[in-house]
């Protein structure tokens, strides 16, 4: 491992997870590290990520950081990997409920 890790932060594929973080009912977008971010958003553009690894290393985080499977961003990513893996259409209606929760994140941090 690349860094010392400490009781409340482990770290599995290199993505750390912050057990005080853990199933938190708020956080904002601060709270998420570097490359989940990049991931997320990348979700959400035009040119979304085509590794189903990649999209599950974020989808992961946001399982196990934010509110388990009924989390929108995990949710989304795992409907994404679902359609890579197929080819099947996605539920848009996914991706309007991930897009909307990472805008309500983005609304805590200016609030703040």
């Amino acid at each position: 491992m690349s860094h010392q890790q400490t009781e409340s932060d482990v770290s599995i594929d290199e993505i750390p997870v912050d057990l005080d973080l853990v199933h938190r009912s708020e956080f904002t977008r601060a709270d998420i590290p570097d490359e989940i971010e990049s991931i997320t958003w990348s979700l959400l553009s035009e040119q979304p990520p085509t590794n189903p690894l990649i999209v599950l290393k974020a989808a992961r985080w946001w399982y196990i950081h934010g509110t388990g499977e009924s989390d929108p961003v995990y949710c989304w990513a795992i409907e994404w990997v679902r359609h890579l893996t197929t080819g099947e259409a996605t539920a848009s209606g996914l991706f309007g409920e991930c897009r909307q929760y990472l805008r309500s994140l983005e609304c805590e941090d200016t609030d703040q």
